[in-house]
């Protein structure tokens, strides 16, 4: 029994703190493949020492301590044939002994600089991601294979040949300094929002959330903010808060997705939506408003309405009016249309989605589909509705959402 208790308190332990170890131990080590070497043999060493000698008051400095051990004895082998490592393996010994170095301060800090080094300019931004959520997140190469619908084998290539890049280039691994920051700060913003979105609508898999994911993006983002207030991260950080209070109502006990306007407001979590509220009204305060404050107002207005008849969509189609003009996208597109619905009718909606899909964009993302089956089932065109429910069952890979689709689509009348 005792036994099982720390199995499952290591695999905890694993799930909260291996990313924040691993960030630790790039840090000390500099190089990403003996971090990740050293984590596994820290966490191979846990399961056989702490069954007997229980689990240490400090469990990560623990792990970073181990897995630094583990790397000195590679690096020790290694330089059997390499003279130039011996060096470094006296170093990292030498330094073996000061907790400064895995203090509470450091480790937070190390996760920044993770995140900073995986989105450096060097990489390619399809690296930048790729190697964040591999790293920083924790993310099989499946998962994020699927998420970039590509193959395994081609997305682990592209994770390696990032990592050869910041090893070959020498690219330091550092937050940088306050002038250079602005200009790192949008790769670094995109790579947390994709994060978030991940956990909060997972491109793939059985759950309608990953909690982890979104728990993990929106910590990151009160780092950044603290290290860097800048309007466009506030705005970030609003919008991942504000998405993350209506998360409990998005699915039922079963798993099954919940509508926004069907959504028990009652349980959206107010806590999370005054800070967010309040961080909108910081972000729009500067008069430096970019995509991600604009749509932190947009969830704000839903976020303040209680009653989903209620929701004022002139203010969010306008809000969308000005995000179409900052950054415009086919999805931006597609939602602004959705909200035109609401506002103007579906027949005004469906005519600005046919003219999206008219042009080849969006035709392979189910939601573009869903949105159109959906406003065709309002208008009562029930065959026009079957056909873009089905185009929309082909795409989808989430399960919650294929459910939805498919009892929406057995709804229609024959």
């Amino acid at each position: 029994m005792i036994g099982h208790t720390i199995a499952k308190t290591i695999e905890r332990i694993y799930r909260d703190e291996s990313r924040r170890v691993l960030a630790t131990l790039i840090r000390l080590l500099g190089d990403f493949d003996l971090a990740e070497e050293a984590l596994h043999e820290a966490f191979v060493a846990a399961m056989a020492q702490w069954p007997a000698d229980g689990v240490p008051d400090n469990p990560r400095a623990w792990l970073v301590s181990a897995g630094r051990f583990k790397a000195i004895d590679v690096i020790r082998r290694r330089a059997r044939f390499d003279d130039t490592l011996v060096e470094i393996a006296y170093e990292l010994e030498t330094a073996a002994d000061d907790q400064t170095l895995v203090d509470d301060q450091h480790v937070e800090d190390d996760h920044l600089r993770l995140i900073f080094t995986c989105c450096h300019p060097a990489l390619a931004p399809d690296a930048q991601v790729a190697l964040t959520l591999r790293e920083v997140c924790g993310l099989t190469t499946e998962e994020i294979a699927r998420a970039f619908v590509t193959s395994p084998p081609t997305l682990a290539q592209r994770i390696v040949r990032a990592k050869t890049k910041i090893r070959d280039a020498a690219i330091p691994y550092e937050i940088p300094a306050p002038a250079a920051l602005p200009e790192r700060l949008d790769s670094v913003l995109r790579v947390i929002y994709l994060v978030f979105n991940e956990g909060y609508s997972p491109s793939s898999g059985d759950a309608v959330t990953r909690p982890d994911l979104s728990g993990e993006a929106i910590r990151l983002g009160r780092l950044l903010v603290t290290l860097l207030p800048e309007p466009e991260a506030i705005g970030l950080l609003a919008l991942m808060l504000l998405h993350e209070s209506r998360r409990a109502a998005r699915s039922t006990q079963d798993g099954d997705i919940v509508l926004l306007d069907d959504q028990d407001r009652s349980t959206w979590d107010r806590k999370l939506i005054e800070e967010g509220a309040a961080l909108v009204e910081t972000a729009l305060a500067s008069r430096r408003v970019g995509p991600y404050a604009l749509q932190a107002a947009i969830s704000a207005v839903h976020a303040d309405t209680g009653d989903a008849s209620a929701t004022d969509w002139g203010q969010i189609v306008g809000l969308y009016d000005v995000l179409m003009r900052v950054a415009p996208s086919p999805v931006v597109e597609l939602n602004r249309a959705v909200a035109v619905a609401m506002r103007d009718g579906p027949a005004e909606g469906l005519l600005l989605i046919d003219a999206l899909l008219a042009r080849g964009d969006l035709g392979d993302y189910h939601l573009a589909h869903a949105a159109r089956a959906d406003l065709c089932r309002r208008l009562k065109k029930f065959e026009e509705a079957r056909a873009a429910y089905e185009r929309a069952l082909a795409l989808v890979q989430v399960e919650p959402e294929r459910r939805f689709l498919e009892w929406r689509l057995a709804k229609l009348p024959n």
